[in-house]
C-alpha cells in the first residue's frame, strides 16, 4: 500500500502547475508571483522558452532585468540539459489557460490582507483573490484598492484608515469572492 501511494505521488508530481515548476527551477529574480505572471501570460513552458526579452517585458511587472534573467536562463546550455532531463522523466506541467482581463472582476485591483480570517487562511484568501484578477500586496499604499481586515488587524488597518482606503471585513470579502 505504501509503495503504491509513493508511486501515485511521484506520478502526480510530474504534472504540477507551470507556475510551481518555474519557481522551483530557481530562475534568478523569479519568485512565486513572477512565476505565476509568466505562467498565466505564456501558458506553456515551450512558449516561455521561445519568448524574447521584448515579449517578456510585455507581461505586467516584468522589467528589463527580469526579462534578461529569464532569457539568460533558457539560453544556458546547462539549463537546457536540465529541462530536457525533466521532460525525459515525464515532467509535463499542464497548459495554463489565460483568462481575459474582462472576465476577471478584480482585474487591476490591489488588495491587502491583514488580521486573522475565520473561514480561511490568508494564503487561501490570497489565492482566491488572485484567481479573480487581484494583485495581493503585503503593505498598504495609495495604490491599494481595498483592505480586508480580519481579527486582530494592526497597523495596516490604521494606515488604510489614514489614507481613506475602502476596508472590508471578512463578510465583505466573501461577497466579492
Amino acid at each position: 500500500k505504501s509503495a503504491d501511494n509513493l508511486l501515485a505521488s511521484l506520478a502526480e508530481s510530474r504534472h504540477r502547475p507551470l507556475a510551481r515548476l518555474l519557481f522551483a527551477l530557481g530562475i534568478r529574480m523569479v519568485g512565486e508571483r513572477t512565476a505565476k505572471l509568466l505562467a498565466q501570460h505564456f501558458g506553456s513552458l515551450t512558449a516561455l522558452e521561445a519568448a524574447s526579452e521584448e515579449e517578456l517585458q510585455v507581461v505586467d511587472e516584468i522589467g528589463p532585468k527580469v526579462a534578461a534573467s529569464v532569457r539568460a536562463f533558457f539560453a544556458d546550455p546547462r539549463q537546457q540539459r536540465r529541462l530536457a532531463a525533466l521532460a525525459a522523466a515525464g515532467v509535463e506541467p499542464p497548459a495554463v489557460e489565460s483568462p481575459t482581463a474582462a472576465s476577471l472582476p478584480l482585474a487591476g485591483k490591489t488588495v491587502v490582507l491583514t488580521g486573522k480570517l475565520a473561514s480561511m487562511s490568508r494564503e487561501e484568501a490570497a489565492e482566491k483573490l488572485e484567481a479573480l484578477g487581484a494583485r495581493v500586496a503585503g503593505s498598504v499604499s495609495k495604490k491599494t484598492s481595498f483592505v480586508v481586515a480580519g481579527e486582530d488587524a494592526g497597523s495596516k488597518l490604521d494606515k488604510a484608515r489614514d489614507l481613506g482606503i475602502e476596508i472590508l471585513d471578512e463578510a465583505g470579502l466573501l461577497l466579492r469572492l
